[in-house]
């Protein structure tokens, strides 16, 4: 792995040299992993994810989840979010000998289990006795902390006149439920560093969500960088693009699939399409008087989420509507459900799986698919592909960043409407010709855009002296960096590499 240092003197002594090394998410978006050496002798692992698309390149799977690096000083875990390209080499970080604390936000102590027992059971092992002990491991060392409360950490391995004064806080990212950035202080005699782990920001005025606030104060900030050359469509329009593309879609009663991440994406589609039904219904009946109307389909239409990971996430959003944003806790107020209403179907077993793709192929009717992986890298949406990417009155609808070397940036790329002639992709070594519509609405992306990035770096009230720009392609890493050095002339911009 790539380990890149960065030494700031905090004292003049030797003992107090902090430097960050990197672990992935330099190369592109996948891999988060940063050590954080707050001493000679201690350090604080932030995220330690998995490497997907072509950032896998080269190596086997076994490779891509491997720790390679040293952990023996390594004195806590620190999980941004439960994205599995966050948190995805945790069982290896385990089965390495880590037997330190993992601190999360209180949900995303809740859902980190069930996104690594999936990820054993897809990608490692089926074996029931090896995945409980891993569960066992990860549950008797996990933390759980509330937003915005300081916990000082212990380093037991540590002498006593060796170990650093540390404490951390998580601070609200919007990104996916109980996602959060986290503010480290390190403290020397009467000095103190803030660094500041950006995780992944989450993006303004996005459902269900409130946006991230700035910190305070970062003297070092390491910070995503996944839309920094991009700006989001906004709220209403997205809403507006996202209703018209369906219902063009689904005019020739065919299916749109959309691919979705079963944390985070899943239920932020799910609210705007309930908001779609909702108004349509309302704006039906103040037309006509009745329940009719050329929209009237929005009343009738399935919208099925095959994933049961989904299902259970959605649960537990519900379970934590207390870190919803306004808006969303007016609706629950009117006694609306935005995560549960009527037209909604939910796909359990894998028979039933294969029953409903069966069912959709055969019947004449429009249905609208959501299925996981959301990069379409696994999951059950490569077999809706598999049966609909060749048929002309299906529609590939994505809502979501594509990680190069993904099959879903691959149908993105030769599936454009734009091209002369649309391509192929290949899937489970089977040529598969893209007859499909292929649609992006990059505005539900989960991530801040490049307005976001700069903003929250602006509203800090003491801002950093030393950026580290990460989870980027180089040309989004590089039109954040210049973007930074604009707003900080004096300030040391970075780009991981």
């Amino acid at each position: 792995m790539l380990e890149i240092h960065h030494y700031l003197n905090l004292t003049n002594k030797k003992d107090f040299i902090l430097h960050i090394q990197h672990h992935g998410a330099v190369n592109g978006v996948t891999g988060s992993c940063h050590q954080l050496h707050v001493n000679k002798h201690a350090s604080i692992l932030i995220d330690c994810g998995l490497f997907q698309g072509a950032e896998t390149s080269g190596n086997n799977n076994s490779d891509n989840l491997a720790i390679e690096f040293d952990i023996t000083s390594v004195q806590a875990l620190v999980i941004t979010h439960c994205h599995i390209d966050h948190v995805g080499r945790l069982p290896y970080l385990l089965a390495a000998g880590f037997k330190g604390p993992i601190y999360a936000s209180t949900a995303t102590a809740k859902l980190l289990p069930l996104v690594i027992e999936d990820a054993l059971k897809v990608g490692v092992t089926r074996n029931k006795s090896i995945i409980s002990a891993c569960l066992k491991l990860l549950n008797n060392q996990l933390v759980p902390l509330e937003y915005k409360s300081w916990q000082t950490l212990s380093f037991s391995n540590v002498q006593s006149e060796q170990a650093p004064k540390v404490k951390i806080k998580f601070q609200p990212a919007g990104h996916i439920l109980g996602s959060a950035y986290v503010e480290i202080d390190i403290a020397t005699n009467s000095k103190s560093h803030r660094v500041v782990f950006s995780g992944d920001l989450g993006a303004p005025y996005a459902p269900l969500l409130p946006a991230p606030k700035s910190p305070y104060r970062a003297d070092t900030l390491v910070i995503e960088s996944t839309y920094g050359d991009k700006n989001h469509q906004s709220r209403k329009d997205r809403s507006k693009n996202l209703q018209r593309i369906i219902e063009k879609a689904v005019s020739d009663n065919g299916v749109v699939l959309i691919p979705a991440f079963s944390i985070g994406r899943t239920q932020e589609l799910l609210y705007e399409l309930e908001q779609i039904v909702y108004r349509q219904r309302n704006e039906t009946r103040s037309t006509d008087g009745s329940n009719g109307g050329s929209n009237d389909f929005w009343q009738t239409i399935d919208i099925i989420v095959d994933s049961p990971m989904a299902a259970k996430f959605t649960e537990k959003y519900q379970e934590f509507k207390n870190l919803w944003d306004k808006e969303a806790k007016r609706e629950i107020s009117a006694g609306r459900h935005p995560l549960n209403f009527e037209q909604l179907y939910t796909v359990d077993s894998h028979e039933e799986h294969l029953q409903t793709i069966t069912y959709l192929a055969k019947r004449d009717k429009p249905a609208i698919v959501i299925a996981a992986s959301g990069m379409c890298s696994g999951g059950r949406i490569v077999n809706y592909l598999k049966q609909f990417l060749a048929n002309k009155t299906a529609d590939i609808l994505f809502v979501g960043y594509q990680a190069s070397g993904t099959l879903g940036r691959d149908i993105q790329k030769y599936g454009d409407l734009s091209r002369e002639k649309q391509g192929y992709v290949f899937i489970d070594h089977q040529r598969i010709d893209i007859k499909a519509s292929v649609h992006t609405i990059s505005g539900y992306s989960a991530h801040a855009d490049q307005n976001g990035l700069i903003n929250f770096v602006k509203r800090m009230r003491y801002q950093p002296e030393h950026i580290k720009i990460v989870h980027g392609d180089e040309q989004a890493k590089q039109a954040l960096a210049e973007k930074y050095s604009q707003l900080l002339p004096g300030a040391k911009i970075e780009i991981a590499k």
